[in-house]
């Protein structure tokens, strides 16, 4: 099952090799990872998407909270959250599918970021899912290049993680 682990660490060198590495030491894969200071710049807010049993989860969590570095563990998938990744997708703009990317950007509410004489690049949010859509709906030989962030999540409501 597909867990997102919220993570709030201390914000100094060497914090993000140390929990990557014991995701690595114990064979577990880290599918997406996002990291960045929070409002107090000491901190720092990880999101790591993982797989596993709960069992699994339970031991990853056991052994983060072992860190030096780590403040706090959370396990989104717990609680109603909200989960949001952006991607930039590179698209062969020519004169007869211009319009059609237009259109297809607003479909899946997406903006076009960039324009070039031969191409668009178009930024779109959402759920990975939503973004998954986007890719298939777009004919594969448009597609230049894609990248995506990861998956951000919060929990929903008056629910927060703090110090």
């Amino acid at each position: 099952m597909r867990h997102i682990l919220s993570l709030l660490v201390e914000n100094e060198a060497g914090a993000l090799s140390r929990i990557s590495g014991l995701f690595s030491a114990r064979g577990f894969n880290i599918e997406s990872l996002t990291v960045a200071a929070t409002e107090d710049p000491t901190v720092s807010r990880m999101t790591i998407v993982t797989s596993g049993s709960d069992a699994i989860i339970e031991q990853i969590t056991k052994h983060l909270n072992k860190l030096v570095d780590v403040i706090k563990v959370v396990d989104l998938n717990e609680s109603e959250h909200i989960e949001r990744e952006l991607m930039l997708v590179k698209v062969r703009a020519d004169d007869s599918s211009r319009e059609e990317l237009m259109r297809l950007s607003d479909i899946f509410r997406g903006r076009i970021i960039d324009v070039d004489e031969n191409s668009y690049t178009i930024e779109i949010t959402g759920n990975g899912d939503k973004l998954d859509a986007f890719l298939k709906a777009l004919k594969p030989e448009l597609i230049l290049e894609t990248v995506r962030t990861g998956v951000s999540g919060i929990a929903r409501g008056e629910k927060a993680i703090r110090v």
